[in-house]
């Protein structure tokens, strides 16, 4: 049954990271009228530094990818760890609205994380 609890969680997480690099691509989601005019101002201030959204927008769609697959579930966690630091970052200091659908999805990536934790050993042995 975890398991099976594991993949949906794994899933449902993969598909949102995937749908959030598509968007910063194609743009097919509106934004929100009630959105913070400092999280406007930090998303402009991205978008100037030409490589990074697109950068940030591969890195949730690999990732994405990887978190729905469970052989490759623990690299795609690593791979969407940087993003999901922003984030939180994100919610914490500038829309604190969003914090807690931001602490779900981190509380989502601690438990992958700690499901492939034997997987992460060799990387932290010197």
């Amino acid at each position: 049954m975890k398991k099976k609890m594991l993949f949906v969680v794994s899933l449902l997480f993969g598909l949102l990271l995937i749908n959030g690099g598509l968007n910063k691509f194609f743009n097919y989601m509106p934004v929100p009228p009630d959105m913070p005019a400092e999280v406007i101002k930090d998303g402009m201030a991205l978008v100037e530094i030409e490589w990074l959204m697109p950068l940030i927008a591969v890195a949730e769609i690999v990732g994405g990818l990887l978190l729905i697959v469970p052989r490759t579930r623990a690299l795609g966690a690593l791979v969407v760890f940087p993003v999901m630091v922003g984030v939180l970052l994100t919610h914490i200091f500038t829309a604190p609205s969003g914090l807690p659908i931001a602490l779900v999805i981190w509380v989502c990536l601690g438990w992958i994380m700690y499901e492939n934790r034997e997987k992460y050993l060799g990387l932290l042995k010197a």
